[in-house]
């Protein structure tokens, strides 16, 4: 029996998909997450043979919970998402996650992933892995980069000067600068655009 951790922010989702993947005969879902912090507590608490992340869930996000459960437990995990950036891939690929998948993906299909990962084999999204091949050139600097990184929080220009070790009026015009690169209205919306290309 393949023991699951379902972690999704949308409860009808999770729940959905949890009662899906019970119906099959080796499966069986230990626990549910609607959060990244409750995933891992979940996780340590249960032990499960493989986590369901959802890639853009509270308040960190699925690769951020991902990595966390794997530093600790030998547990498996695949991160399922609606938009699937490339760099995002090379992050979690780095970060050991066995299984990316779009939330497109059909139960039953999704079953199949399942048992090849607790298999010891991984899978890729063929589209996902295709766009990861002839993705983009990044026009952000590293310090561009370096001050998205550190604004993704939400931290105030002050906090976030003190992390990067600059003065506050250079972190506004490094975030400016991110901004006008990006075609952003705000340095939340660079930070997210940033972090979705997987630049940061």
């Amino acid at each position: 029996m393949i023991r699951l951790l379902i972690a999704d922010d949308e409860g009808l989702l999770r729940g959905a998909l949890a009662a899906l993947l019970e119906l099959e005969a080796d499966l069986t879902v230990v626990a549910e997450a609607a959060t990244t912090t409750e995933a891992v507590r979940l996780a340590a608490e249960h032990r499960p043979d493989i986590a369901v992340l959802d890639l853009e869930m509270p308040p960190a996000d699925g690769l951020q919970a991902a990595a966390e459960i794997r530093a600790e437990l030998p547990t498996r995990t695949i991160l399922v998402t609606r938009h699937a950036r490339p760099g995002v891939l090379r992050r979690a690929l780095s970060a050991g996650v066995s299984g990316f998948v779009p939330k497109t993906t059909p139960a039953a299909r999704l079953a199949e992933i399942i048992r090849d990962v607790a298999a010891g084999r991984r899978y890729v999204d063929s589209e996902i892995a295709a766009s990861a091949l002839t993705e983009g050139w990044c026009p952000l600097t590293e310090r561009e980069l370096e001050v998205l990184r550190a604004s993704r929080g939400g931290a105030p220009v002050a906090e976030i000067a003190a992390r990067v070790h600059l003065a506050p009026g250079t972190v506004r015009n490094y975030l400016s600068s991110a901004m006008a690169k990006l075609g952003a209205a705000s340095r939340h919306a660079a930070a997210h655009r940033a972090w979705e290309e997987g630049w940061i």
